[in-house]
């Protein structure tokens, strides 16, 4: 299979799968329930809408500020407004493609800031990873606030405790045998991923490098402060889920944020994931489907708005140079 076929792949089967889902969601409700979620999210409570899309808008300008301070050490000062741009283009490409936003931002960085792109891809890498980190300890705690309702679900599909405690070894002793492969293999593709595994370490290792670690620190804390305020401030917007404790939210939050890496931007999925992980909290589906909908169609509108915008002003703003 050759690299472009391979490529295609990768861009055609998620939509597909994202417009499968929709067209699964839609056969998977009644035509009263479609019109209930219709008219629902029409009298949406739009104020706390817009506070949402507020905080994600503020959420990336703080990427984009949290973004120099990884840039400071390698000698390169980029002007905010050009980062902000930047970053609200490269979510918008994601829309498009998944993680092409994460090259464009590099490359946009290098045209208009004169950063190598390896650099700036690599500060994009280091980000990545601490954002991963976030994601997890989110996980964790919604884990440890919901455990009783997690597990019981888990057990219900017939996941019991010990099936995960032996998922859990599994795991372990597979990342202990590939380490040991990765060590001894000689292998042209076992060295790529070697140097790749060493590149991302390298990334991580370049945070101790900051001036301003505490900077760095308080805006991560801030993105994803942003991002489960985000999908808490749309609770608000239907009577069904207004009454959702944080701790359960985060559970839906979750559900959504690993449903927005399966398909491009969650399409299709998010709601149904969002959707399945609110009615662990005795939310009727009608109500998940709607929440899940609103707030997907928000931060979309957002993304597509703030990005299309981006990509005009940009080499406006930069046409000096």
């Amino acid at each position: 299979m050759s690299s472009r076929t391979k490529k295609i792949i990768k861009l055609i089967v998620p939509i597909l799968l994202g417009l499968f889902l929709i067209w699964y969601s839609y056969n998977a409700t009644t035509e009263a329930d479609r019109k209930l979620i219709v008219e629902s999210i029409a009298n949406a409570n739009l104020t706390w809408v817009f506070v949402s899309i507020a905080l994600g808008i503020i959420s990336h300008i703080s990427r984009a500020i949290r973004w120099n301070y990884l840039l400071h050490p390698l000698g390169y000062r980029p002007s905010l407004v050009n980062n902000s741009l930047i970053v609200f283009i490269s979510y918008f490409a994601n829309l498009g493609i998944p993680r092409s936003g994460e090259i464009l931002r590099a490359t946009a960085l290098s045209t208009y800031e004169n950063v190598p792109f390896e650099k700036g891809f690599g500060t994009i890498v280091t980000e990545r990873i601490v954002d991963l980190i976030m994601l997890l300890l989110i996980i964790f705690t919604a884990l440890m606030l919901q455990t009783d309702i997690i597990w019981g679900y888990l057990e219900e599909k017939g996941i019991g405790l010990v099936a995960g405690g032996i998922a859990l070894l599994v795991g372990v002793v597979g990342l202990l045998i590939g380490k040991r492969i990765l060590k001894k293999s000689k292998s042209n593709f076992v060295l790529k991923i070697k140097g790749f595994l060493d590149g991302l370490l390298d990334g991580v290792a370049s945070i101790l490098k900051m001036k301003n670690k505490f900077g760095f620190i308080f805006h991560t804390i801030l993105i994803w402060g942003c991002y489960v305020a985000m999908f808490w401030a749309i609770k608000y917007t239907i009577p069904e889920t207004a009454a959702l404790s944080l701790s359960q939210l985060l559970v839906a939050f979750v559900a959504g944020a690993f449903a927005m890496s399966a398909t491009n931007g969650g399409l299709g999925l998010y709601p149904i994931a969002v959707s399945s992980a609110l009615s662990l909290f005795g939310i009727a589906k009608t109500g998940g489907d709607t929440f899940g909908w609103i707030m997907w169609i928000a931060q979309t509108v957002m993304v597509v708005v703030l990005g299309a915008i981006s990509f005009m002003v940009l080499p406006l703003w930069n046409r000096s140079k």
